[in-house]
């Protein structure tokens, strides 16, 4: 059996998705228990020089719908405006981005194996297939951004575990 470019990073990513959507819900839980002004967890850092939380979530969607995006236009161009400010407003950008990738079809995407597509960002552009874009940049981006939102939660003692990044695994039926 082959693996489709489809099968490679569609359910992934929208497996991940949905395990940052339970990750808002147990931050504004932890958040409403704790007494914590939302704002200490949504602006939270690792460290100083990193973005904050709400940056990491809205990259992933970026990285994940916004990739595909990039590569039915054939240029990637990263997004640049001020992510969400609150809880609900996150949330938000993740169901869309979920609902958008649930509309994509295998087809679509495995269509598009082969197109030329640029990454470009000011005066610096790369250029790649679409298949390669997507595995070796976006991909690996996506998690990056996802990973380190799990991070910062921990961080900041919020309670959650590995099982909560994971999510629902797709086990043999």
């Amino acid at each position: 059996m082959s693996l489709s470019l489809y099968s490679a990073v569609v359910p992934t990513y929208l497996q991940i998705l949905e395990s940052l959507s339970g990750l808002l819900d147990k931050a504004e839980s932890f958040c409403a228990e704790k007494q914590i002004v939302p704002q200490q967890i949504i602006q939270a850092r690792l460290a100083d020089d990193m973005h904050p939380f709400a940056y990491q979530v809205k990259s992933a969607a970026v990285h994940s719908l916004g990739a595909i995006e990039g590569v039915r236009r054939g240029v990637f161009t990263p997004d640049m405006t001020e992510p969400p400010d609150s809880f609900a407003a996150l949330k938000t950008r993740i169901t869309e981005a979920r609902s958008g990738l649930q509309a994509v079809t295998p087809g679509e995407v495995d269509g598009l194996m082969g197109r030329d597509m640029r990454f470009s960002f000011g005066e610096r552009h790369i250029d790649f297939r679409a298949e390669d874009f997507l595995l070796s940049f976006s991909q690996p981006n996506f998690y990056f951004h996802a990973t380190t939102a799990y991070d910062i939660l921990r961080s900041q003692g919020v309670p959650i575990g590995k099982r909560d990044f994971l999510g629902r695994l797709r086990m043999k039926q």
